[in-house]
């Protein structure tokens, strides 16, 4: 008598086991007609936390080819989920099927497994493979629903709270990002809680905030604490701080930045005019024009917030430092708009530093870190969710890179960015500025800014002769590159001409959600509708992974050591830009920067927010085996070789560095946007 060994894999995060009663079939392929098997296993009472059960099953006669899997689960006491790694049949005939499963069974409900092995929709031939992929899809759009949060955003899921998401995308503990009990536990963690009932009295002086800062500060935070007033600091927080995408060349000064050779001539080393310094690519230039008339927080009516627009010039000197040589605090020149400069008094100048510096600040939390990773990454999952199937093998490449994205999403629109969230209680961006920032930063967005490379190129930085510090620049080309390496893999094992991607119904309606429905069809952003080239492919996947992965790491772990120094980041400023020179006193930037109170809740904001997750996965680890073939597998192998020798090379490089840059070392890159 023929005998089938069925082996049931349970979680191991929290809550995974149950109790329920579960119902196992097996819908097998035998003499060209369909035949069902059911097992009822619900004797058993398994299926605990981690757990591996196997169960041997007798049959009078060999089963054929099994095509699919059925599980029920059905309340036993009360309804308890269950989480499901993997079946596996092992056949009379000693071979093994694998069925992956890694998603949750609720209530009484079931769901129904396609072997392992991935296909593309133009594979299947049969009528049961058609309509099991047509099936899950219906039933994945009903419950990826795409919602518009704000006008002008990208689309976000139709979710008022982290309960209300499917299952299969919360946190295993939504306690553990819950952002209110994060903040609270960062500020007793930083010891700040005693400053607190001071909410808004202003510090004495500088070295006050070292009050703040004792037990917070890392090598580069303290490092910052004791050089942010120097100039080559400034400028090298535009190359390798938490914000280096703003600066670009300098091909030609801009009409509203009235900078004349007379006034930076004592900054230049060259013995060239300014002219000639922008002409050799040796000056570059910051311009903050998104934040002009943005409105600022008025949340507290105790407290006027201010905001400011500046435009920074820069200049490579012969060290290759880029050093700061004239600050514009406004986008219009004019008497009561000066031009800062180094070789004004002392105060004026580091208060102009400090105005860049909070802005930048904003761009960087709303643009650079929201919109660029954390909302860009949430489209890019709902329309994986949404078009492609568990058998797609682009849904098995994707899967890792969106895991908690959607959530830790929809966690901050109900906590933190929202109306009277946490986001409001210091930043000069909150009660609204955030929004205006994004809406105007969409109507920039394009596809291309995405691909790492060409981002670099349009902002005229590429070389590595002429920038030999960007570590930035080349550390994430280095690791652009290795994802773009493993992607191509995976993408030749299942296509095989430019026709077979054509041809791939799934992933051009995956394509046409993000570009259509996601981005909301933005004029000029360039998002593809479709993709008729292996090449393109390639690209896009990279796109999503590299956005996911690498692009918010580099822009999201190094706040804590760059941000936590108040005066050179400071979230909000309480006097308004100076309209002259030779009035800054020390007392007057201190009453500018943000209250006891303001820099409690920032300290405790960018600590929770350069925090890894608990068991956080890293580039490279896939626990979860979506892919059972071995040249995927061997394609995995290769991809961790391949990062484990870009780490190499980052360690070897920061080695007695006293400002090392460790952020896009795949060892400290977690898979995807997940805090």
């Amino acid at each position: 008598m023929p005998s089938y060994t069925v082996t049931v894999a349970t979680g191991s995060q929290w809550f995974a086991g149950t109790d329920d009663y579960i119902i196992y079939a097996e819908v097998l392929k035998k003499m060209n007609c369909i035949v069902l098997l059911v097992i009822d296993l619900s004797f058993y009472l398994d299926f605990l936390q981690g757990s591996v059960d196997s169960y041997d099953v007798n049959v009078t006669e060999d089963l054929g080819e099994i095509q699919l899997v059925k599980i029920e689960k059905r309340k036993y006491w009360v309804h308890d989920d269950w989480y499901c790694k993997y079946i596996t049949v092992k056949t009379p005939g000693g071979e093994y099927v694998e069925f992956p499963c890694y998603r949750w069974v609720t209530d009484d409900k079931e769901i129904v497994l396609r072997d392992g092995k991935a296909r593309l929709p133009q594979n299947d031939k049969t009528r049961l493979a058609k309509q099991h992929r047509r099936k899950e899809l219906e039933t994945r759009q009903k419950l990826y629903r795409w919602k518009e949060w704000h006008p002008g955003f990208p689309m976000s899921i139709d979710a008022n709270a982290h309960k209300e998401l499917p299952r299969d995308i919360q946190f295993d503990s939504e306690k553990g990002v819950d952002f209110i009990l994060n903040y609270t536990k960062a500020i007793e963690n930083l010891y700040v809680n005693r400053f607190m009932h001071m909410f808004q009295s202003s510090w004495s002086d500088f070295a006050d905030f070292e009050r703040i800062f004792v037990r917070i500060s890392n090598t580069i935070s303290e490092y910052v604490m004791q050089h942010w007033q120097e100039d080559f600091m400034f400028g090298y927080q535009f190359l390798n701080g938490c914000n280096p995408v703003i600066i670009k060349k300098c091909t030609a000064l801009p009409e509203k930045f009235p900078v004349t050779h007379e006034m930076v001539e004592l900054c230049l080393e060259r013995n060239l005019t300014l002219e000639e310094e922008i002409k050799e690519g040796n000056v570059y230039i910051a311009d903050y024009e998104m934040l002009e008339d943005v409105t600022p927080n008025s949340t507290d009516p105790c407290t006027i917030q201010y905001l400011a627009a500046p435009i920074c010039l820069l200049y490579k000197n012969s060290e290759n430092k880029i050093l700061p040589i004239a600050i514009q605090l406004g986008q219009i020149p004019g008497e009561n708009n000066p031009i800062f400069l180094p070789s004004d008094a002392k105060y004026d100048w580091i208060l102009a530093k400090i105005w860049v510096r909070s802005s930048d600040f904003h761009i960087h939390q709303t643009v650079t870190h929201l919109l660029r990773t954390h909302l860009i990454s949430e489209v890019f999952g709902i329309a994986m969710f949404r078009q492609l199937p568990a058998v797609h093998p682009i849904f098995k490449l994707l899967i890792p890179h969106v895991r908690f994205t959607i959530a830790i999403n929809t966690k901050a629109r109900e906590q933190l960015i929202c109306e009277c969230g946490l986001f409001d209680k210091a930043n000069a961006t909150g009660g609204g500025g955030h929004v205006q920032l994004v809406q105007r930063a969409m109507k920039d967005f394009t596809y291309q800014s995405m691909i790492f490379p060409e981002a670099i190129k349009l902002r005229e930085m590429e070389s590595q002769e002429e920038l030999p510090y960007f570590f930035y620049r080349d550390d994430g080309m280095r690791v652009w590159e290795v994802v773009k390496r493993f992607v191509t893999d995976v993408v030749n094992i299942y296509y095989d001409s430019d026709e077979s991607v054509q041809n791939d119904e799934e992933i051009q309606a995956f394509v046409k959600d993000v570009s259509v429905f996601g981005m909301q069809d933005t004029e000029n952003s360039g998002f593809p509708k479709t993709i008729k080239t292996l090449e393109k492919l390639i690209e896009y996947l990279t796109v999503v992974i590299f956005t996911a992965s690498a692009q918010h790491a580099a822009v999201n772990f190094g706040q804590y050591d760059w941000c936590s120094w108040i005066p050179n980041s400071p979230p909000t400023m309480r006097r308004p830009p100076p309209t002259e020179k030779g009035v800054t006193t020390i007392e007057f930037i201190i009453e500018s920067l943000p209250d006891r109170g303001r820099s409690c809740w920032h300290l405790g904001a960018v600590w929770a927010l350069s925090q890894f997750q608990e068991n956080e996965l890293f580039l490279g680890m896939y626990p979860d085996e979506h892919f059972i073939e071995k040249p995927v597998k061997q394609a995995m192998a290769r991809f961790r070789k391949n990062l484990d020798e870009v780490a190499s090379i980052i360690k070897e490089r920061n080695k007695n560095k006293k400002l090392p840059y460790y952020y896009f070392s795949p060892d400290r890159v977690p898979n995807s946007v997940a805090v």
